[in-house]
């Protein structure tokens, strides 16, 4: 299967260093997804609030990648599929580590 939403990728900006909404509320979390519709940096489905997962359900964005640290490979929540990513996003600091 293919992605149909290559054309969703973006180069963005990371919206924190960690995951916004955890930083917020102080929990921790597993991994890091990066949206690169928008660049809101959530945490991943192991990570107890699934913060990266609740942006595309509330935004559609469809396409995350891997970032902490920054790791390249890319995923589409729509289709479901591994995506190859034109480009790695620069990690904005020293992302902190939580588990």
């Amino acid at each position: 299967m293919t992605c149909t939403h290559m054309n969703t990728i973006h180069h963005v900006t990371p919206s924190a260093r960690g995951c916004e909404e955890c930083v917020k509320i102080g929990s921790k979390w597993l991994h890091l997804r990066l949206c690169r519709d928008c660049g809101h940096v959530g945490c991943c489905d192991q990570s107890p609030h699934r913060h990266a997962r609740a942006h595309f359900n509330a935004t559609q964005h469809p396409i995350i990648e891997g970032y902490d640290p920054p790791e390249g490979w890319g995923w589409c929540y729509i289709d479901d599929v591994e995506v190859e990513l034109p480009d790695q996003t620069r990690q904005v600091g020293p992302i902190p580590r939580y588990y």
